[in-house]
């Protein structure tokens, strides 16, 4: 990747990658070197964007874990409260009938069959309470399953509980690295004269951005006609229509994004659900090689595919490029190792 130019986005990467990135990158000098060149001090900035971005990536993938986590709590804790009311009631049914043997005397079967002055109804009786007792035997072995069943869920409860704690601090870790970085990357462009800046917001990675000068693409996009009526048509209009929005982490739209957030948002108004990091995003559906790139595939960026865009069409893409910057247009080529994925 060209490290001269814009910097990177926030995403998602494995939770072991981020934490080890987070873990090796947290050595970074949090300001530039007095006497860097512009270009090194662009170079810097572009480092800690594209840390902040792998470090995003772990933080979305730990969101994403905790709130699967919380589901699988409160349909556990549903689950309970359902468990609890089975064994009270079957409790309750035991005692009624237990009570009611009780006030009926539980006298000895042979000592009331001596006393019967009708031994044929006592024997309907007998035979009457048998089934009484077989029942209640049944409905005694079903209480012990019931509760034992309610341990296990309870165990398993405790379980998600706890791991859902660890990964809520996951997810407080991941944001702590991503505003260290940014925070970093801040006061390095604080550095910068505003003509330095303002180079430095007009320039892609490549050093050429695909925008022209009224922040529409620099070459013509396919006609919206000739996009059809596909749902990766209807993303890519999607990914249009946020065109200005602002960069900003861990945010899905529809008034802000961050890189895989355009994504999912984009695809959503489609009618497809996306997953929410873009190392899983660039296995969401099946690989193309870049030249048979069609608007609304996936294209996403580095080894560990911690940026993703949209592809609009010659050679262009939609995304969210960073924090300080908005959805824009770019080249498809602005970033190294390329993969095309058509959902």
């Amino acid at each position: 990747m060209a490290s001269h130019r814009r910097p990177a986005r926030v995403t998602v990467l494995t939770a072991a990658a981020a934490a080890t990135a987070a873990a090796s990158l947290g050595a970074v000098p949090a300001s530039a070197d007095p006497g860097a060149t512009p270009a090194a001090t662009r170079a810097t900035v572009d480092r800690l964007y594209e840390e902040a971005e792998k470090a995003t990536e772990g933080y979305n993938r730990a969101d994403e874990k905790a709130n699967a986590l919380r589901r699988t709590v409160s349909q556990a804790q549903d689950s309970l409260a359902r468990g609890q009311e089975r064994i009270n009631r079957m409790r309750g049914v035991l005692g009624s009938v237990a009570g009611a043997q009780y006030r009926s005397g539980g006298i000895d079967p042979a000592l009331a069959l001596l006393l019967s002055s009708d031994p044929d109804s006592y024997l309907d009786r007998a035979t009457a309470l048998d089934r009484v007792t077989a029942r209640q035997t049944a409905a005694l072995g079903e209480l012990r399953r019931e509760q034992r069943s309610l341990s296990q869920k309870r165990s398993e409860a405790r379980a998600a509980l706890a791991e859902l704690e660890q990964s809520r601090a996951e997810v407080a870790r991941h944001k702590r690295t991503v505003e260290r970085k940014l925070a970093e990357a801040r006061r390095v462009l604080a550095s910068l004269t505003v003509e330095e800046r303002a180079d430095y917001d007009r320039a892609s990675r490549t050093g050429e951005r695909a925008e022209g000068p009224d922040g529409g693409p620099a070459e013509p996009l396919p006609p919206l006609a000739d996009l059809g009526p596909s749902r990766a048509a209807a993303a890519v209009i999607a990914a249009r229509s946020a065109i200005g929005k602002p960069y900003v982490w861990g945010a899905t739209g529809p008034s802000a994004f961050d890189c895989s957030g355009l994504m999912v948002w984009s695809y959503r108004q489609a009618g497809i659900s996306l997953p929410r990091t873009s190392s899983a995003q660039r296995y969401a559906g099946r690989q193309v090689p870049l030249s048979q790139a069609q608007p609304g595939d996936l294209v996403t960026y580095r080894g560990d595919a911690s940026h993703v865009a949209i592809y609009a069409g010659n050679g262009q893409v939609i995304h969210a490029p960073y924090p300080g910057a908005r959805v824009r247009y770019d080249p498809v080529n602005m970033m190294s190792h390329v993969t095309v994925t058509r959902v």
